[in-house]
This record gives C-alpha cells, sequence and structure tokens, in this order.
C-alpha cells in the first residue's frame, strides 16, 4: 500500500472556501449559568419568600376566619 494523497471533498473548480457563520453575542461570563424556572419566578414575584422589600401576603377569607379573635391563655394544647 502506497501513500497517496486523498482528493478533498470540494469539486476541483471550487477552491476550499471556509462557510461563513453567523457572528455569535460575546458572553459576559462563559462559566455562567443559565437562568433556571425558579430564578424566572423569583424575577416575576419581586424576591426570594419573605424577603423584607416584598409586601406581606393577604389574608384569605377562610384563613381570617379561622384566626381567634381574643388570645388563648398561653397554653397550645
Amino acid at each position: 500500500m502506497a501513500d497517496t494523497p486523498r482528493r478533498s471533498a470540494a469539486p476541483e473548480s471550487e477552491p476550499d472556501a471556509a462557510v461563513p457563520r453567523p457572528d455569535l453575542p460575546a458572553r459576559t461570563d462563559p462559566g455562567a449559568e443559565r437562568p433556571t424556572g425558579d430564578d424566572y419566578a423569583q424575577a416575576q414575584l419581586g424576591g426570594p419568600r419573605g424577603h423584607p422589600d416584598l409586601a406581606p401576603a393577604p389574608m384569605t377569607p377562610q384563613r381570617a376566619k379561622k384566626t381567634p379573635t381574643t388570645p388563648g391563655d398561653g397554653h397550645t394544647a
């Protein structure tokens, strides 16, 4: 077996021209992870649960009905 040069897959009439690729936007941090569904939900709600900048959750009518109006004597049982 003799070493013979291989022919290129491109036709003889066309030189080996590189296919132009679209320019991709530069990433600021290539090691950064993509945002998760939790990240999107926190951004939509305004922050993580219990954050002091968020307004308190409104009391539902059922919870208002169950909440005692007078304090008990301190015993839990």
